[in-house]
């Protein structure tokens, strides 16, 4: 009788125990699961951050057109990479350079569904970098394509090099936490891309000397509003890429704010040097820059690296702005110096200051593999690209659109109706 007693007291304990120790891993799902959807949310917002910077950044008559392109090149991507893009970027890989399943998932985990939604809101950020950068002179119908090749093909496959366990990059060792390059240098250079193709706004640069002039943007109240949320919600955007509700959360959100800061003083005290005016838009693109930096090592570095990485990406703002003048290339927002350059010199970063390892050699030859391969394949990938769809429908809108805004011309719709109103009467 003994026997039996202790025999029920000892499964009843471990039936306890069983119950407890199954209690907490669906707590720890739960967090992680939490957590997860509120860094999408983050994310999503920067959509907001965009919007609100680009439209500050152009003319009032193109104001509506540029807050239709954020706002619709989200819905686009969003469906676009649930039906191909994750599939091409986190399936099943036998080659290394692009998935081969999970397309249209529709009969997945939880967790799956978690990760697809997280992921999505990285597809939509890199699809409207470009959009700034070729505000105010490009066909509605031209951006929607070029939001939707981006999203299925473009920024996947290569995503698929680094962040698929399978792709060829990660096989070697490459470090892009939260995709300083698979993001953002992809989308700046899709972006140098898309302005080469396009060309120029009217009267951006004089016919006679070259020489660039400025077309100052209606709102730069915008500006700086679209860099703060930006700025916030890229702490769900690098933290969030954890994928869990880890203990290292404070430290990649410090990193990342750090970095943020940093560059933004790095472009302050380039101004101060060169004896240039010191811009609000200037000092907004470098504390992004920073952002865009510190973005694939935030979870491999120190703070004071972090400081480091995002003072000289906003150190590099400035003269990459005037690096693209000279080559006649029009950015409207600056899209190619903070997410292109900073993005590249991010990933070196990565590789130069990793902890435990300073300068690793190899692992610098590594990134800078990566850095090259995102080059080639979004330069070059997207310029043909570009080229297509501009024999197909056109990129570029005529010269009397241009001159009239894009909000009428392509949308029939004007942000601010007493200004056009005001304008119609004078003529």
């Amino acid at each position: 009788m003994k026997r039996i007693i202790l025999s029920c007291a000892g499964l009843l304990l471990s039936a306890i125990s069983g119950s407890a120790f199954a209690g907490e891993q669906s707590i720890t799902v739960n967090m992680n699961t939490l957590w997860i959807v509120t860094a999408s949310v983050l994310v999503f917002f920067m959509q907001a951050g965009f919007a609100l910077l680009e439209s500050g950044s152009t003319r009032a008559k193109n104001s509506i057109n540029v807050m239709m392109k954020n706002f619709i090149d989200v819905c686009l991507a969003s469906l676009v990479f649930w039906t191909v893009g994750y599939g091409l970027m986190f399936g099943q890989s036998s080659t290394g350079w692009f998935g081969e399943s999970n397309f249209m998932m529709n009969d997945a985990s939880h967790q799956d569904y978690t990760v697809l939604l997280f992921q999505s809101m990285f597809a939509a950020t890199a699809a409207t970098i470009v959009s700034g950068a070729i505000a105010e002179r490009t066909k509605f119908t031209a951006y929607i394509i070029c939001a939707v090749v981006v999203t299925a093909a473009i920024y996947p496959i290569y995503g698929s090099w680094v962040w698929n366990g399978d792709g060829w990059l990660a096989q070697k060792g490459f470090v892009d936490f939260a995709g300083s390059t698979v993001v953002h240098s992809v989308g700046g250079w899709c972006a140098l891309a898309a302005a080469i193709v396009i060309g120029p706004r009217l009267g951006r640069f004089d016919r006679t000397t070259g020489a660039p002039r400025e077309i100052p943007g209606h709102n730069l109240s915008l500006v700086a509003l679209g860099g703060f949320i930006l700025w916030m919600g890229w702490f769900g955007f690098n933290a969030g890429s954890t994928l869990e509700a880890s203990e290292n959360l404070g430290t990649i959100a410090l990193n990342t704010h750090l970095a943020a800061c940093a560059g933004a003083v790095g472009t302050v005290v380039f101004a101060i040097l060169a004896r240039q005016p010191i811009l609000l838009t200037s000092c907004v693109n470098g504390a992004l820059a920073g952002l865009v930096g510190i973005t694939a090592g935030c979870a491999t570095m120190d703070p004071q690296f972090a400081v480091l990485t995002g003072f000289i990406g906003g150190m590099l703002v400035i003269p990459s702005v005037h690096l693209l003048l000279r080559f006649k290339i029009d950015d409207v927002v600056g899209a190619i110096p903070v997410h292109g350059i900073g993005g590249a010199w991010g990933t070196l970063a990565a590789g130069m200051f990793y902890q435990g390892d300073l300068y690793n050699i190899d692992r610098m030859l590594t990134q800078l593999v990566g850095i090259g391969a995102g080059f080639a394949w979004a330069f070059f990938g997207s310029l043909v690209l570009f080229h297509l769809i501009n024999l197909a429908v056109g990129m570029r809108v005529d010269s009397e659109h241009e001159q009239r805004g894009l909000d009428f011309t392509e949308h029939h719709e004007v942000g601010y109706p007493e200004f056009h109103q005001l304008t119609q009467s004078y003529k």
